[in-house]
């Protein structure tokens, strides 16, 4: 009896591949080796070449020069999409779902079970989306409108449907971005179980510590070429991180901030505020003051956020901003009493894809660049330059289409309408979300700026980093402010308020 000593043949296999856009090179070199039942994390900066990458995986471009190989065997001809579902599928940040269908309309939508006649089997639709979802363990009912869903179960529903193609390769975009902590370690312990079953992904993210969580190797990308692949047991972080940046990174603690003034003047006054998401919230923020909020994904914060940006009024309470009361309900308002705000998603609340750069970095200040109605072209031009500059905005202008650009500078045309307005409250929803780790730095750059100009702001995100640049922590559980904490925590003691270890006695933070 012989024993097989070959090698195991990689489950998707890239080598050599080479994409450009005229004289652009979008990738150079790419190489990807992925193992069947492994996750293998894509990391790199924005531009680095892994949208690309991605496109070519999944069929939807051919590249210029290099091979793609599915378990040993070519990969289908670029028309034949039944043969690459039958490959691969990619779950995006953008869900691909269809919000007003039910899941079991999404899962077979387009081949629909039918009966004589073609007309749909409803009975039929329903019994094989119920066996399909046990089949993987994703629980929610056939019945359930995708809108009505939280985004983890989105989620599930978008790898259900591509593994009944036949996908066992599944290609995770960001999947972490929209999610708490809770909800994260839910998908990466569903990530394992389908590991087991035979399911292979390729994990995308900007986080790195969630590399080192569920995955066992990782490929990064720079300056739009191959750099290493390794297990991830043998690259240490500061490795990883000097791999993506091309230069060595130093551990160092951020310099501490000056305490905010006690005379410093309130700038925004909140009491008694009180909605279906949260009870009773009083806080100030002072003059030049961060105030992080957190709380996990039913916590209320970002409602209580989104009160301040004029997207929801509450039941009672009241809110002061510079003395003045402050208008619910009505955004266009609330811009004009003074609040400036990076919504939570981008995509569907941050940017209009149809539009230019120069259009959504300026849509808040129209008024003041021109008279009657009449919007100058040459001042908004110039006024969308300025926050370009501003914002290091990597654009070829402010004509190009904001959709061409990378997640981290679409992040930043965001940020940059929310500052064009000089707020003098500026409210930050998970404002770092999807973006690489350069980018990261220079949004939070931007938080700072804010602050020395003296806005006060309030940041609501799940990311440590975030939270650390902020003056105090506000720490949100079932609606009501549960703990207060100043600079110098600790993360355990973050995490202990927000899983409601502590206490949950609501605080007035008036």
């Amino acid at each position: 009896m012989t024993t097989d000593t070959r090698p195991p043949v990689p489950l998707v296999e890239a080598a050599g591949i080479t994409k450009r856009y005229g004289p652009t090179t979008a990738l150079q070199d790419g190489r990807l080796t992925v193992m069947p039942g492994e996750s293998h994390a894509l990391v790199g900066r924005n531009g680095a070449g892994k949208s690309t990458l991605v496109t070519i995986l999944t069929g939807l471009q051919a590249p210029d020069a290099g091979t793609v190989h599915f378990d040993g065997g070519a990969a289908p001809a670029l028309t034949d999409r039944d043969a690459w579902r039958a490959k691969v599928a990619c779950v995006y940040q953008k869900p691909t779902v269809v919000p007003e269908l039910t899941v079991a309309e999404n899962l077979f939508i387009n081949r629909q079970p039918t009966r004589r006649g073609g007309l749909i089997s409803w009975r039929r639709l329903r019994a094989e989306a119920a066996k399909l979802l046990e089949t993987w363990d994703v629980r929610v009912g056939p019945d359930a409108r995708i809108r009505d869903l939280k985004v983890e179960d989105r989620q599930m529903v978008e790898i259900a449907r591509a593994l009944s193609f036949g996908a066992r390769f599944i290609i995770l975009d960001e999947p972490t971005a929209q999610l708490d902590n809770r909800e994260i370690e839910r998908l990466f312990a569903r990530m394992r179980t389908l590991q087991e079953s035979g399911v292979t992904f390729l994990f995308i993210s900007h986080h790195l510590q969630e590399v080192y969580e569920v995955c066992q190797a990782v490929t990064v990308l720079r300056d739009a070429r191959w750099i290493t692949t390794a297990p991830v047991t043998e690259l240490p972080r500061a490795a990883l991180v000097e791999a993506m940046a091309g230069e060595a990174v130093t551990a160092q603690e951020s310099a501490a901030r000056a305490n905010v003034p006690a005379e410093a003047a309130v700038r925004l006054r909140v009491t008694g505020l009180s909605s279906t998401a949260y009870e009773n919230v009083g806080l100030t923020v002072r003059e030049g003051e961060v105030v992080g909020l957190a709380g996990s994904s039913g916590s209320g914060k970002v409602e209580l956020a989104e009160t301040f940006a004029g997207l929801y009024a509450p039941d009672s309470g009241s809110a002061e901003l510079d003395g003045r009361r402050m208008p619910f309900g009505d955004v266009p308002a609330a811009l004009k009493a003074g609040v400036g705000c990076v919504p939570r998603d981008r995509h569907d609340q941050g940017l209009v894809p149809g539009m230019s750069v120069g259009d959504n970095a300026t849509m808040s200040v129209l008024g003041r660049l021109g008279r009657y109605g009449f919007v100058s072209t040459y001042r908004k031009r110039a006024e969308a330059q300025q926050l370009i500059t501003r914002l290091d905005i990597h654009a070829e202008g402010p004509q190009q289409p904001v959709s061409d650009l990378s997640g981290g500078n679409a992040q930043k045309v965001v940020m940059a309408r929310a500052l064009a307005s000089d707020p003098r409250l500026l409210v930050l929803i998970n404002p770092t979300a999807g973006v690489d780790v350069k980018s990261k730095e220079s949004l939070l750059a931007r938080m700072d700026s804010a602050r020395e100009d003296g806005a006060a702001v309030l940041v609501v995100s799940d990311e440590i980093d975030d939270l650390c640049r902020c003056d105090r922590v506000l720490v949100l559980f079932h609606g009501r402010v549960v703990a207060d904490h100043p600079v110098g925590w600790h993360d355990h003691e973050l995490i202990a308020s927000i899983e409601g270890i502590e206490g949950t006695e609501g605080v007035d933070r008036g």
